[in-house]
């Protein structure tokens, strides 16, 4: 899938809460194709000391509106910046970067859709995709409070969603780790993206009962294709580019501990 560099038009920002922002973006021109898992880096044009860019997850893709979907979380000064913008400003984007979650080979195959905080990023245009595929996705979805849920009616209108706050405000409480349903249904592919120990544990957990599991990883990311070397994976493989080889792995690639 080739790569480009554009100018994308701000359409709107849409302030989810205190801290995230769901930024909509788009191109006179047709976007290029993308697939679920894989993400944008951004030029920074307004911080005066955010000097590399900023690699987001590809959110959705709305073919019809011809609208790329980034759901950013403000936590430092380029990710700020990008919640700032206002409708009309463009960003400088390299796209599509990376590799994608595998997708459904056959009708009815179920998914579970696994999240934590930000990490919900790339779920939602994966589990669209699974459901155009036959796929049955499912979300687990895990939160701080109820007011961290995001874009909750968004997911139910993609498949089942289930969810786990810590402090019981919404859902079961507790991490998604824990939920329920891991203890009373299979699936055939577990996909996850969140805090890397959520992810480790998400990992152990399919191991265990026998399940296919890929993660997406949230390594730091300056170039996005493979060249500064500053986000080295150590895999069965030897030493990846998280951003070439990547973002999604599967985890038995991948030398992470027991």
């Amino acid at each position: 899938m080739s790569k480009c560099c554009i100018d994308l038009r701000v359409v709107s920002v849409e302030h989810l809460n205190v801290k995230y922002a769901l930024l909509k973006l788009t191109h006179e021109q047709k976007l290029p194709p993308m697939l679920p898992g894989q993400f944008v880096e951004i030029r920074i044009d307004g911080s005066a000391t955010t000097f590399l860019r900023r690699p987001i997850s590809v959110h959705y893709v709305d073919t019809q509106a011809n609208q790329l979907w980034l759901l950013v979380a403000a936590v430092g000064e380029g990710t700020r910046w990008l919640a700032s913008l206002c409708p009309g400003q463009t960003l400088n984007c390299v796209l599509p970067l990376g590799r994608g979650f595998t997708l459904p080979k056959h009708s009815g195959e179920r998914f579970l859709l696994v999240g934590g905080g930000v990490g919900i990023a790339p779920l939602l245009f994966l589990g669209e995709v699974i459901r155009q595929q036959g796929g049955e996705p499912t979300f687990l979805l895990g939160a701080r409070t109820a007011a961290d849920v995001l874009q909750l009616s968004e997911f139910e209108l993609r498949g089942r969603v289930f969810i786990t706050t810590e402090d019981g405000s919404m859902g079961e409480k507790g991490f998604v780790t824990n939920h329920s349903i891991l203890g009373r249904e299979q699936f055939s592919m577990i996909s996850v993206c969140g805090p890397k120990p959520m992810m480790q544990a998400m990992a152990r957990y399919a191991k265990k009962v026998g399940t296919e599991c890929e993660v997406s990883l949230e390594n730091m990311m300056a170039c996005g294709l493979g060249a500064c070397l500053c986000c080295v994976e150590k895999t069965v493989d030897g030493n990846l580019c998280v951003c070439k080889e990547g973002p999604v792995f599967n985890i038995k690639r991948l030398l992470w501990q027991d």
